[in-house]
């Protein structure tokens, strides 16, 4: 029998940047490879390169750092398919486990105990045709829908879609017959660094008072680009 093996990029230990689950002490696990490409991208370097360990491996370094919080990341992490044992090894060893996707794979077979964290891509992302709205089906209160937002039109994007005014068959070029559906988890709306001001996106919220979370990339404001943190 084969032994299951992942593209690794890196492994490292630092805070939690972003969801609700920031400023946690954390265990990151980014994966190589992603079939979209973001125009702000910042993991560029995890598209390629890694290297090749199994499920082993990744558990004895994850092990290492002596932390109960882990997160999968890229890149986009379902894009290897061995990424779903990797997640359902982690929980069986009794972490506290969450993955971050971009939507554009199936979240479905996920295992139920890891938090998703779904990265919903905006226009000016130039990849927002990439979104798989079927996945808004499965959302659960423990998972959690990010948007990251480049622009007033971006905003004016994400505001109709949480308040359920956009067509699927609209947004997503299908002939699906109802609007998006009522979210039941958290959404985070996020500026991108250093193209939309922090400060314009949270007076807009206020202005229209959204029940969303804004938020900003810790990691950043704490060591800029600094890769492994």
């Amino acid at each position: 029998m084969a032994v299951a093996a992942l593209r690794i990029s890196e492994i490292f230990y630092s805070l939690q940047g972003e969801s609700t689950r920031v400023g946690l002490p954390t265990v990151f696990i980014r994966l190589t490879g992603c079939p979209l490409r973001c125009v702000w991208c910042d993991t560029t370097y995890a598209f390629t390169g890694g290297e090749t360990l199994t499920l082993d491996d990744i558990l004895a370094r994850v092990t290492a750092f002596d932390c109960p919080t882990v997160c999968v990341t890229g890149g986009e992490p379902l894009a290897q398919a061995n990424c779903l044992p990797l997640l359902t090894a982690l929980c069986d060893a009794g972490y506290s486990v969450s993955l971050e996707t971009s939507g554009a794979l199936d979240i479905g077979k996920v295992d139920a105990r890891v938090s998703r964290i779904v990265d919903l891509k905006a226009p000016d992302s130039g990849e927002a045709d990439k979104n798989r709205w079927e996945n808004f089906e499965l959302l659960r209160a423990t998972d959690e829908l990010k948007i990251v937002l480049a622009s007033r039109g971006d905003y004016e994007w994400a505001k109709a879609l949480i308040a359920g005014q956009h067509e699927m068959s609209a947004l997503a070029g299908c002939n699906a017959p109802h609007g998006v559906r009522q979210i039941p988890c958290p959404v985070l709306f996020s500026p991108v660094w250093d193209r939309l001001a922090p400060a314009d996106l949270a007076q807009w919220i206020l202005d229209d008072r959204l029940n969303v979370r804004f938020q900003l990339q810790l990691h950043k404001m704490l060591w800029k680009e600094s890769r492994g943190r």
